[in-house]
């Protein structure tokens, strides 16, 4: 399944493959990698909130930005909300990134292996087999209680909101 439209690249249209993930929806399942490379899904963080930020590249400072925000706030959400950050980085890069940047409280995933996550939360851009700025939380009922398909790739997500559907 493709979508035209719904997101731009500086200005220029792009596709996002995958269905489109509403409030209210049963979360769909993913498995994605974590930075020593061992699988990680949805099950994994079972009977907590989470918290995902989507990231097209960690090498980019709104991502940059994203990722530190959304580490900074994690410190303060409590035991029962994970926040996780998934790119299509790869793991190493992920890594490397963490160490530099003091990254501790958030999760940070990749799905550069088959674009699992990107498929299932269709977040995944064709044109440039990235995922799509992007903001989901999840409940600890695995329902969808919030999203937000930023629409223009190079802009900052609302972290208020996100924040505030997270509590």
């Amino acid at each position: 399944m493709e979508r035209k439209g719904v997101v731009t690249f500086q200005g220029n249209g792009l596709t996002l493959v995958g269905p489109e993930v509403k409030a209210g929806d049963k979360a769909p399942d993913f498995t994605v990698v974590d930075n020593g490379l061992a699988p990680v899904t949805l099950k994994d963080f079972a009977g907590k909130v989470k918290l995902i930020s989507v990231t097209p590249s960690l090498d980019t400072p709104v991502c940059d930005a994203q990722l530190r925000k959304f580490n900074e706030e994690a410190a303060k959400l409590g035991n029962d909300v994970v926040v996780l950050n998934i790119s299509m980085d790869l793991p190493f890069a992920i890594a490397r990134f963490c160490s530099v940047a003091d990254i501790s409280n958030a999760k940070t995933l990749s799905d550069y292996k088959d674009a699992s996550f990107g498929n299932a939360y269709g977040v995944l851009i064709k044109e440039l087999r990235l995922l799509t700025r992007s903001i989901f939380v999840i409940g600890k009922d695995d329902v969808v209680k919030y999203v937000e398909i930023v629409p223009e790739v190079t802009n900052s997500p609302d972290f208020a909101k996100a924040l505030a559907a997270v509590k």
